[in-house]
């Protein structure tokens, strides 16, 4: 089976003491990809030494740097078109992608080229409070082409988990979905792999593909709740609008806008035109993260944890 071509683009600023393992891993997969394309966002470290020590050793490794710096999503989206595979993924540079991602995913997306999407399970390292998961365990036990009618059945009864962290998306899918939007900031990546596997389907495999690293210097973790709601808004407001008109009824069945919690129940309640997302299955997941919120502030570590495997369908690697 002939493979489609894979593009990989890592956006970096000031994480050289992360490059290595993360170039290491993406340079020596079982089935290589076709490119593995760094962008520096002016870091202020030593990344770009870094990148071009690399570079010399590996013809694979294209090395790009923004003349100034221009934030994640300009960075993600000149990633983007720059991209010359059918499918592009974007790890973080701080994250670790493991040696049989395309391995797993690429001969999948050659048998259902109508897929958007595939992703496999990643495993969740929160250094700030010592806990650590598996995220997907709840999808499918074997590797699979899921249609969109598929994905919001598993939403709706929880267990949609798809995984940003290593996903390969259709670089044509992406683009027609917006890319990634600036506006939407933290919320840029979970709306771009909605959109687009709530539109084509995406495949899933079982297999743990990626580590995901959450520092307490993390992105994921620098918003504070004002602003989050803001963006919130803007978030459903795209949603409502002509462009993504065929893929609202599917997001607002899954109820998967309650993961983001309570703020986004106050979002929803606020404005009239967010109530039809007020759904079983968006107040499902929205009491799932808020209880998730609570245990992780005020439970004890152990507990904690106990409750991630149980009560989330998570487990511990």
């Amino acid at each position: 089976m002939s493979l489609p071509r894979a593009s990989v683009v890592v956006p970096n600023y000031n994480h050289a003491k992360f490059l290595p393992r993360c170039l290491d891993a993406l340079l020596h997969q079982t089935v290589p990809p076709h490119e593995v394309i760094v962008i520096d966002d002016a870091s202020k470290d030593d990344s770009l030494e870094v990148l071009q020590a690399y570079a010399r050793q590996h013809p694979l490794l294209k090395v790009v740097r923004n003349e100034q710096n221009r934030g994640v999503c300009f960075t993600l989206n000149r990633g983007l078109d720059m991209a010359q595979g059918d499918y592009v993924c974007f790890p973080a540079a701080d994250d670790e992608v493991l040696p049989c991602l395309f391995e797993h995913l690429l001969p999948l997306l050659a048998e259902h080229p109508e897929a958007g999407a595939a992703s496999g399970m990643t495993e969740w390292r929160d250094e700030a409070k010592g806990r650590n998961w598996v995220h997907g365990v709840t999808m499918p036990d074997r590797s699979c082409f899921l249609n969109p009618d598929d994905l919001v059945r598993l939403a709706q009864t929880g267990r949609f988990a798809m995984s940003g962290q290593h996903m390969l998306y259709k670089k044509t899918a992406l683009q027609d979905a917006g890319g990634w939007i600036p506006e939407l900031r933290w919320f840029t990546d979970a709306f771009g792999g909605w959109v687009v596997s709530f539109r084509h389907g995406a495949c899933h495999t079982p297999k743990v593909l990626s580590i995901y690293n959450l520092f307490s210097t993390s992105f994921y973790n620098s918003a504070q709740n004002s602003a989050r709601r803001q963006v919130m808004d803007q978030l459903l407001r795209l949603l409502e609008s002509e462009r993504y008109a065929d893929v609202l009824p599917r997001l607002r069945a899954s109820g998967l806008l309650g993961g983001f919690g309570p703020d986004m129940v106050r979002v929803v309640l606020r404005h009239r035109a967010h109530w039809p997302f007020l759904s079983t299955a968006f107040l499902r997941h929205a009491g799932r993260r808020t209880a998730e919120i609570a245990g992780s502030r005020f439970f004890p570590r152990w507990l904690a944890n106990f409750a991630l495997k149980t009560f989330y369908g998570r487990r511990a690697p």
